[in-house]
């Protein structure tokens, strides 16, 4: 009797005795799909399996079959194996917990045998028809499901064999097109590294099988449903340190920009959070910085859903940690977008899918069918909206550490939109909402650390607020810091809390003009001199920002009577008609008219986006830093060809060139003010 013969029968004998609470036809076919697999080749001789009447019998081959007749023997079985698998695929779909079912034993039998005979037999792999082995892996990710066949399949050693199997299905699908079942075959392959993945212990396995260099390269495969294998697979590995540090020694950036920018919603979500992950690499921030990736993250903050927003916002607290890239962020438009999300006014959506839920779907073919917009409660919503909400705080916190950008989000009234997050909820989500309020506090706090901004805040506090507001000190990034700050405010009374809230109002720079001299709209009330004061105004009927300065002329300064007044006066305004015709240099501020009013002077003049050189200098020693030479020299020679056009070409002497008076803009570009 042939070997195969003695295994079945041994094997028929073996089904005499079943489990209990189980079919004898499901035991019947589990033991028959576990005599199929442990044949180990299909060139041995194999039983043939016959159906009768939709009934199984397994029939013992003649002894003397002739050679000729092997082959299509072998084909039987290789088809009788296959309907077996698909049976098998079928019927468990729904099976999660193989490990506790009735039939676990022979569930780990028929688990083992498509690992070693199947899986990790070199020569099965390289002649069995490419339906057949997709049959197979279906069957392991069914298993998979159960992480006590996660653990056996890295034991028997399945894990390299399938990255190595996975690899050169890959390389086949990007080098020459599809060839047949290799999509099915690499969405049911990337899902098994997922189910691998998720368990933290279990990403070094995945690591060392080298399968993720594999998954790096299907992130250009123009089948959706591989490339979201790919994502959610290096998503799981990514949650680890170690796992990230070598992901992103390689080339992954580049891929997941193009996928950012001309992809569907879902794999934009994918790729976004996958890249939120990596940027904690240096490696991986210096390649958004080397694909020009800022323009494309900006881009996206247009979307309307919360969960590829707060991913693609998290990726911006990390990018702008470099001076350039933060430059950049603001030059591109992307304060006023953050400020925009802050403001509340969208009208976004959001689902509840988890990396977990979105394998799965995949892997079964119903990702396409998943409403990504589910209607949540508001509840929900509202914590989703707190935590992207929180996000942006956190981007914008390190964003004013560049002193332009902290300058642009005072202008684009900032201080007012971040203020008003730090009032109290009364939502049901109550620590969301609280760790909402230290961010706000946190970005106040890093404005406030800017010297100019520092009257806004004397105004907006109750003493004993502002006291432990000053006492956090500059730049403290740690958000435990402010935990006090938003308990003490918590248990302020209603009407404190009203008052604050009055206070917050006051700063708004959209509200109701604070008065109209002539016909300018004065807005915004900028700093005071030893001359008067300096106003943001708009003109009637007009769109642009302008600085007026106000001059008391009752300053001792134009004289002590009427007449010496009058006289300084004259020649002052004067002095401004011939500067405002004849000055016209990209360094010295344009003036555009003046005209007396209410024995006082107004000169209107450009305003100027920046701050002044000499709070650069106050702020740099606060965050123990240093002009670079190159900065130093950048700076000077602007000044040296503003001097160079007062003094020698126009014949003009400032008289009051102070830091004050030289302020640094976008690019520090320097105006003499």
């Amino acid at each position: 009797m042939p070997d195969q013969d003695k295994k079945l029968k041994s094997t028929e004998k073996a089904t005499d005795k079943k489990p209990h609470g189980i079919s004898m036809r499901d035991y019947s076919d589990l033991k028959r799909l576990q005599s199929l697999l442990n044949v180990q080749s299909s060139r041995q001789q194999l039983p043939a399996i016959c159906f009768e009447s939709g009934q199984t019998s397994v029939t013992r081959a003649p002894q003397n079959v002739k050679s000729n007749e092997q082959k299509p023997r072998g084909q039987w079985q290789e088809r009788t194996e296959a309907a077996e698998l698909e049976n098998f695929s079928v019927t468990y779909k729904n099976e999660r917990s193989f490990s506790k079912h009735p039939k676990h034993k022979l569930f780990q039998e028929i688990f083992t045998a498509l690992v070693k005979n199947r899986l990790s037999c070199r020569s099965w792999v390289n002649q069995a028809p490419s339906i057949h082995f997709l049959r197979v892996l279906i069957c392991l990710r069914l298993l998979i499901r159960d992480p006590c066949y996660q653990e056996m399949l890295h034991s028997l050693g399945g894990i390299e064999n399938l990255a190595q199997y996975m690899e050169t299905v890959a390389s086949g699908y990007l080098d020459y097109g599809e060839e047949q079942h290799n999509v099915d075959k690499l969405v049911n392959m990337t899902y098994i590294f997922q189910k691998l993945a998720a368990v933290k212990d279990q990403r070094e396995w995945v690591i060392a099988s080298g399968a993720h260099k594999t998954l790096v390269n299907l992130l250009s495969a123009r089948d959706s449903n591989v490339l979201l294998g790919a994502l959610l697979a290096l998503t799981s590995l990514a949650e680890s340190p170690e796992c990230r540090e070598k992901i992103s020694e390689l080339t992954i950036v580049e891929n997941l920009l193009v996928i950012l920018h001309e992809y569907d919603l879902l794999s934009k979500r994918l790729t976004a959070e996958l890249l939120r992950l990596l940027c904690a690499e240096s490696q991986i921030k210096e390649q958004v910085k080397m694909h020009e990736g800022v323009p494309v993250l900006l881009s996206l903050l247009h979307s309307d859903h919360i969960k590829l927003l707060w991913s693609v916002v998290w990726i911006l607290v990390q990018v702008c940690e470099d001076p350039e890239t933060s430059a950049e962020i603001r030059i591109w438009g992307g304060i006023k977008q953050l400020l925009h999300i802050l403001q509340g006014e969208r009208n976004l959506v959001s689902d509840r899918s988890s990396v977990g839920s979105l394998s799965s779907a995949n892997a079964a073919g119903r990702i396409q069918h998943l409403h990504l917009s589910d209607d949540l409660s508001s509840d929900e919503m509202q914590e989703n909206t707190f935590s992207l909400q929180a996000a942006c705080c956190a981007a914008v916190t390190e964003l004013v550490l560049n002193e332009t950008n902290a300058y642009q989000v005072v202008q684009a009234n900032g201080i007012y939109t971040i203020a008003k997050l730090i009032l109290p909820k009364k939502e049901r989500n109550a620590e969301k909402a609280n760790l909402l309020q230290c961010y706000a506090f946190r970005a106040l706090r890093f404005l406030f650390s800017m010297e100019r901004n520092r009257h806004i805040f004397k105004r907006l506090f109750p003493t004993d607020l502002f006291e432990v507001f000053i006492d956090i000190g500059h730049y403290v990034r740690d958000i435990r810091a402010y935990e006090e700050l938003v308990s003490k405010l918590n248990l302020l009374k209603e009407d404190e809390l009203k008052q604050v809230a009055e206070s917050i109002e006051s700063t708004n720079q959209n509200k109701a003009p604070i008065k109209h001299i002539r016909n300018y709209a004065i807005l915004e009330h900028l700093g005071s001199g030893a001359f008067g004061s300096v106003y943001k105004v708009r003109k009637h009927n007009g769109q642009n920002l302008l600085a007026m300065k106000e001059v008391n002329l009752h300053s001792p300064a134009f004289g002590k009577d009427k007449k010496d007044r009058d006289s300084s006066v004259k020649n002052i305004v004067s002095e401004l008609t011939i500067i405002k015709e004849q000055l016209y240099h990209p360094n010295v501020v344009r003036y555009y008219r003046t005209f007396l009013e209410n024995d006082r002077l107004y000169i209107v003049m450009e305003l100027i986006e920046g701050v002044p050189l000499g709070e650069h200098f106050h702020s740099l020693k606060e965050k123990q830093q240093q002009f670079t030479e190159e900065r130093i020299w950048h700076i000077f020679i602007q000044l040296c060809l503003a001097l160079r056009y007062l003094h020698k070409e126009k014949r003009i002497v400032h008289r009051d060139l102070t830091p004050n008076n030289v302020m640094l803009g976008d690019k520090d570009k320097v105006t003499i003010s």
